[in-house]
């Protein structure tokens, strides 16, 4: 395996080494996990749209309510 060094400023190494305590990893695993995620997707967070951001919580949660969108009966309440 090779190595190679990389300056970090230190909010960010702090930041690296307390995910790397949560997750009871080394912080070079977490480096290649996150450099190999980037890699594969080619994209920033920082130039994903909200719903791209969030596109995996879509529909994780039931109200309990199968038709809550389509009868109207659940909106006669809404707004007042």
């Amino acid at each position: 395996m090779k190595t190679v060094t990389v300056k970090l400023p230190e909010s960010l190494a702090a930041r690296l080494d307390a995910m790397a305590k949560r997750h009871q990893s080394s912080k070079s695993v977490l480096i290649r996990d996150a450099l190999e995620a980037f890699l594969q997707d080619g994209k920033r967070a920082s130039n994903l749209s909200c719903y791209e951001l969030t596109s995996d919580l879509a529909g994780c949660l039931s109200s309990g309510v199968g038709d809550l969108s389509s009868n109207k009966k659940h909106l006669e309440d809404f707004g007042q």
